[in-house]
């Protein structure tokens, strides 16, 4: 996927758990970026990790049962998943964390 060209689809993923300080962020961002994935990872001031991602709808799906595990030292409680319009944001050309 190029950069001047629009996602398939994409999704906003709150994870909940102990998600901060147990390499999430940098684990999920190698996951994505393995499933041509764009977007971020980053924590939030709740401790929850906020994932934004868009690529193909099969990407995306992989991407989120993966987040339901999570790497080792992570626990998963919750992931919460919502759809999110492409088109509204300026996606980068591949996936980071911030």
């Amino acid at each position: 996927m190029n950069s001047s060209s629009s996602p398939i689809a994409a999704r906003r993923i709150r994870v909940r758990g102990r998600v901060q300080g147990v390499f999430f962020r940098a684990s999920a961002a190698d996951h994505a970026r393995a499933l041509a994935l764009r977007g971020f990872a980053r924590n939030e001031p709740d401790g929850s990790v906020l994932v934004l991602a868009a690529g193909s709808v099969a990407s995306l799906d992989e991407l989120v049962r993966w987040l339901h595990e999570g790497p080792p030292m992570a626990r998963v409680d919750s992931v919460a998943v919502e759809p999110f319009d492409p088109v509204t944001t300026e996606w980068p050309t591949g996936f980071m964390t911030r």
